[in-house]
């Protein structure tokens, strides 16, 4: 073996691996024209996409470069970089030779989170793209849920051991079910409509078969949500202050965005007696089940306790629209919406939610 065959072992491990789905096939591989180390725009070394056939016809990418595919440079032995690469599978249509840009595009543009921010993806988190997936389609896929392969399991490199995370595209009501339930329980709920968890950007809503959705009501009334951190652009909160006469109250507010989301949070995780951590980048606020409402700061985290009567009416009024109430069950809190502006990359006001 030579130096240089040494020097590719992780590449070489993912490659073996999709072998073994695809024997001699020649995938179609696509490589960064100039490296990311060298001031280049696209993070991973490489994209390959194979022609699978079953189920049904589709594409089926695999990144190269989450994870270290020469020599080890990390200094965790038992992952092999970030631990991962992604996989993607896409419809195929008839006579398709070439696999989309927009898909490879997308992937590049994971990474390029995964890369500027640090944040890895894992089996059950999922992310919404805040519009279609692919940009101009006529689609109703707007975000994207994370699980392992259904048939590329984890490999062991010299370099560590690496997963294999498939990308799915999803509906804007669907990952509102996985936030509110659990996002693989949700998907192999759905094998049966969505087998090997094909993309297809043409698929209407699971949730409008009688059959997911009871799924999923029946998961979240059993199992509660999943989802103990939320991350929340708009959040403050200002502590009570004692006026002469009264005590003003504390004040939680967050954006029209956010709040329905939080609502629909608070019942499978106050109720199920677990937290909800709300976090951005300048404040950390922790819902969680008390017997009497109440909050107070710790360590600069602040801690809301609510009482079940208070999740009820929190979650009944908490709306995506401006408003200011207080609670009948804690009058010494008060919640603040506030509008949400929508921008583009250039920070100019697209949408206003609120």
């Amino acid at each position: 073996m030579s130096e240089e065959e040494v020097e590719a072992t992780g590449w070489d491990a993912i490659e073996e691996q999709m072998s073994g789905l695809y024997g001699q096939q020649e995938p179609k591989h696509y490589a960064a024209l100039l490296p990311y180390i060298l001031g280049g725009k696209d993070p991973l070394n490489g994209i390959s996409a194979y022609q699978a056939e079953q189920p049904y016809p589709h594409w089926h990418f695999v990144t190269f470069g989450f994870s270290e595919l020469y020599e080890k440079e990390s200094e965790d032995p038992e992952y092999s970089g970030y631990g991962f690469e992604l996989t993607f599978r896409l419809a195929r249509t008839d006579g398709e030779e070439e696999p989309p840009a927009w898909a490879m595009n997308l992937l590049q543009n994971m990474a390029r989170y995964v890369f500027s921010s640090g944040n890895i993806f894992a089996s059950g988190h999922y992310l919404d793209a805040n519009g279609p997936i692919c940009l101009g389609a006529d689609t109703r896929l707007t975000a994207l849920a994370f699980t392992g392969d259904p048939e590329l399991p984890a490999i062991d490199t010299p370099n560590g051991r690496v997963e294999f995370l498939q990308m799915v595209g999803i509906t804007a009501d669907e990952l509102e079910a996985m936030m509110s339930w659990n996002t693989n329980a949700f998907l192999q709920a759905s094998q049966g409509v969505l087998p090997a968890y094909i993309t297809d950007l043409g698929r209407d809503s699971l949730l409008r078969l009688p059959a997911i959705e009871d799924a999923v009501r029946q998961g979240i009334e059993r199992d509660g949500s999943q989802t103990g951190i939320l991350y929340v652009d708009q959040l403050d909160f200002e502590p009570g202050r004692n006026r002469l006469l009264s005590k003003a109250p504390a004040v939680l507010a967050m954006g029209a965005q956010q709040a329905a989301t939080v609502a629909m949070l608070l019942r499978g995780r106050l109720l199920k007696g677990r937290k909800l951590t709300l976090t951005s980048p300048k404040l950390q606020v922790v819902l969680e089940p008390a017997q009497e409402t109440g909050c107070g700061e710790d360590g600069g985290t602040v801690r809301i306790g609510l009482s079940e009567e208070a999740v009820l009416e929190l979650e009944s009024k908490l709306k995506p629209k401006e408003s200011e109430f207080k609670l009948s069950t804690a009058k010494e809190l008060m919640i603040r919406v506030r509008k949400t502006y929508i921008k583009d990359q250039e920070g100019n006001v697209v949408d206003t939610i609120g």
